[in-house]
């Protein structure tokens, strides 16, 4: 066999292997979104990654986080949570396109990127299974995960997962901890403008949970308030 042949097929022995192998982590990805179906997940790769940079410098640290049933959720900041996150939840199929445009057009005005496309759906894809590097390879990964999740869960689903495992402050996972976190009540007793404020923290939950005096903040509560009755809720 000649020398050039002989590359060939290594390079494509090589390819095949690679294929099989993206195609076995996507099988192993699908699996859990089929077992989360049904089984309330444990800790997320974004919460374990947090957890192991506080043990950096306090080893003692520990997440807090209660799982809740999506009746013990406060209507108000379900609807607040969409329609500060994904205005169009309950319509488009995991990635709502219309969305990207108009952030890419207000990005492309502004010359920074002041302002996301991502929706719910994607959000929890990358809280569930991927870390918070900016590449085309993990913005590629996300995009299968999150039509995998519409696939397998419906919205009621999505929103009960996200609600609970969504970074709320330093530590501060899920609806029930930042209800606790901030007001010292269960997130089911949650009002209009509490959830509100809660929404509003979501782009930067850390930093509002250090400057939860922001006038930005209080000026984002008041835009939801705004709109909350306006979101559906699944």
């Amino acid at each position: 066999m000649s020398v050039p042949r002989r590359i060939g097929r290594i390079i494509g022995w090589a390819l095949l292997a690679a294929l099989l192998a993206g195609l076995a982590l996507q099988l192993w990805y699908f699996g859990w979104i089929v077992l989360w179906r049904w089984h309330n997940p444990g800790n997320t790769a974004f919460m374990q990654h947090e957890l192991a940079r506080l043990q950096q410098t306090r080893p003692q640290t520990v997440l807090r986080q209660q799982w809740v049933a999506y009746d013990h959720i406060s209507n108000q900041l379900k609807r607040a949570v969409i329609a500060a996150e994904d205005a169009r939840f309950s319509e488009h199929e995991g990635v709502d396109w219309e969305a990207i445009q108009k952030a890419y057009e207000t990005n492309r005005k502004r010359g920074r990127p002041a302002r996301g496309g991502s929706t719910i759906t994607q959000q929890l894809a990358k809280n569930l299974f991927l870390s918070s590097e900016r590449s085309y390879w993990r913005k590629g990964q996300e995009l299968v995960l999150t039509y995998l999740i519409e696939f397998v869960w419906d919205k009621r689903r999505i929103l009960e997962v996200y609600l609970n495992v969504a970074e709320w402050g330093e530590g501060v996972f899920g609806a029930e901890a930042a209800a606790r976190h901030y007001y010292g009540i269960p997130a089911a007793q949650l009002g209009a403008e509490q959830s509100a404020r809660l929404a509003a923290m979501l782009p930067r939950p850390k930093f509002y949970d250090r400057n939860r005096s922001s006038v930005f903040l209080a000026r984002r509560t008041d835009a939801i308030l705004r709109y909350i009755n306006d979101a559906q809720v699944p």
